[in-house]
């Protein structure tokens, strides 16, 4: 029975994808960093595991264990993440580096610390990244640029791990129904106070926050058309699910710069001036 373990299995994408996992037939190990969630995950059946993706130790002693009761690791799934939204320069040095600890470096953590069990079953690396990384907006600078980090990086570890039988697949979402929007709210709304300059564009920012529910594709949809993806005998190395997973980043690559930008800024409430 292949083996999967898959970070972020809270609500959403994560969850989702226990579950398709599970049904296919996998010995799923979903992660999530709460203790209630991790107990949710139990009691539906799974053998979750409470891990923090930023704690080496822990990550250590997973491969230890996985490599113990398994032998090896079939699939890696890097979802675990957020979306860190407000104007860049309200957020700051501090927010760039809390995005990019959970959705950048965590992925290079978890994948350097499962190595070797993935090394031994030839296994598959998936990492979660986003259309956001490739069709970059306001209010979102962080965020965008964690996942076109993302797709470096995805690039890089596919040739460096090919020697070693190890495959490397990127995702790039578009809107995908989950908690991501209310979480990115949130987020939002932390930055959002008088003494911003941007507080008058605020309804803008909490349009960018929202934007990810726009028309959502399921995700438990999501998770089958992933499952089959990485099913396949020569899995892709560059998958898009989801509503606007492949018009924006179509977007991105043929209209002129100048004129996205335009657009985007119209989009939410950059059009004039303060």
């Amino acid at each position: 029975m292949p083996v999967a373990l898959i970070t972020g299995c809270s609500s959403g994408i994560g969850r989702a994808l226990a579950e398709a996992f599970k049904t296919a037939g996998f010995t799923v190990l979903p992660t999530a960093r709460r203790t209630e969630d991790v107990t949710m995950l139990q009691a539906a059946g799974f053998n979750a595991v409470q891990l923090d993706v930023n704690d080496g130790p822990a990550l250590s002693a997973l491969s230890e264990r996985i490599n113990q009761q398994y032998g090896g690791l079939d699939v890696l799934i890097n979802n675990a993440g957020y979306g860190a939204m407000g104007p860049l320069l309200d957020g700051g040095v501090e927010a760039m580096q809390r995005q990019f600890e959970t959705n950048v470096f965590a992925i290079v953590g978890v994948t350097r610390a499962l190595f070797p069990v993935l090394r031994r079953s030839k296994g598959l690396v998936v990492n979660i990244g986003s259309v956001s990384g490739v069709l970059v907006t306001p209010f979102a600078g962080a965020y965008c640029a964690s996942k076109a980090a993302v797709h470096a990086l995805s690039d890089a570890l596919r040739m460096e791990l090919a020697p070693f039988g190890i495959r490397v697949m990127e995702v790039q979402p578009g809107a995908i129904a989950s908690s991501f929007a209310k979480n990115a709210g949130h987020e939002a709304e932390q930055l959002i106070t008088e003494q911003s300059p941007w507080f008058p564009l605020r309804e803008g920012i909490r349009a960018r926050a929202k934007a990810s529910q726009d028309k959502p594709t399921p995700a438990s949809e999501f998770a089958a058309r992933l499952l089959k993806a990485v099913q396949q005998g020569q899995p892709p190395r560059l998958v898009r699910i989801g509503n606007g997973s492949r018009a924006l980043p179509l977007m991105a690559n043929l209209l002129p710069k100048g004129l996205l930008e335009k657009g985007l800024m119209k989009r939410f409430g950059l059009g004039g001036t303060l």
